[in-house]
């Protein structure tokens, strides 16, 4: 394992190293110590490693990531793991507002609460939360995977597509066009596989109810007209 002491080592040089990897790379072990809240740490990688942070994080940390896995010994700041393409993210802390916004794809947990925005216009990431999240979680998500095993804050899923969210606790509100719909023997088996591959193995599945889209934001309607 690679250890790099951020006291003594810039971010800008950390990331540089990392991106100039060759993709054969055996060097796959990554461990940073002394994050002391660094923004933009590990953003941009596109090399299959396996990256320890030792601490706190600032904002964007492993934004845009691809292919690596990153896990945070702390909290996260605004944006952790935006426009994340693929690979997994994990926090055993909480993470400020905006967490997997824009995200594509591979899959991001976060052990604590996450604030508002979570999720925000997901394009098909997964995303779970131990604990719970804040306002317009789940805003115009289009595709992918929204759980969360707390409470949620108003406006949940507001203006959703068809991304799925699964809550456990109780949602302050529901957002614009966002309904609470059945959940289905498949539900519950994707809910349980969701659960596993984030490790919170200790969850059951079957305490979840599922929210989505009513489809009614989909075209213009001229009798609306007052409402756009």
């Amino acid at each position: 394992m690679i250890t790099v002491d951020l006291a003594a080592e810039s971010v800008r040089d950390l990331n540089q190293r990392l991106h100039d990897l060759p993709a054969d790379t055996n060097e796959r072990a990554w461990r940073i110590v002394n994050p002391k809240g660094a923004h933009a740490l590990v953003a941009g990688l596109d090399r299959p490693v396996d990256v320890l942070i030792e601490g706190h994080v600032g904002y964007y940390c492993a934004g845009m990531n691809k292919r690596a896995t990153v896990r945070v010994h702390g909290n996260a700041g605004t944006g952790l793991a935006e426009n994340m393409m693929s690979g997994t993210v994990v926090v055993d802390g909480s993470a400020s507002q905006s967490a997997g916004a824009s995200a594509h794809g591979g899959l991001l947990v976060v052990h604590g609460d996450a604030s508002a925005r979570c999720g925000i216009s997901m394009k098909g990431v997964d995303i779970v939360v131990r604990g719970s999240v804040g306002h317009l979680s789940g805003f115009m998500a289009q595709t992918g995977r929204l759980v969360v095993c707390g409470d949620a804050g108003e406006a949940l899923g507001d203006s959703i597509y068809e991304a799925r969210i699964y809550l456990r606790g109780e949602p302050a509100g529901l957002g614009a066009d966002c309904i609470e719909k059945e959940v289905r023997d498949e539900h519950r088996a994707e809910l349980a596989e969701l659960l596993d591959r984030a490790g919170l193995t200790d969850v059951d599945p079957s305490g979840f109810r599922r929210f989505g889209s009513a489809r009614q934001l989909y075209n213009f309607k001229i009798d609306n007209l007052g409402s756009y």
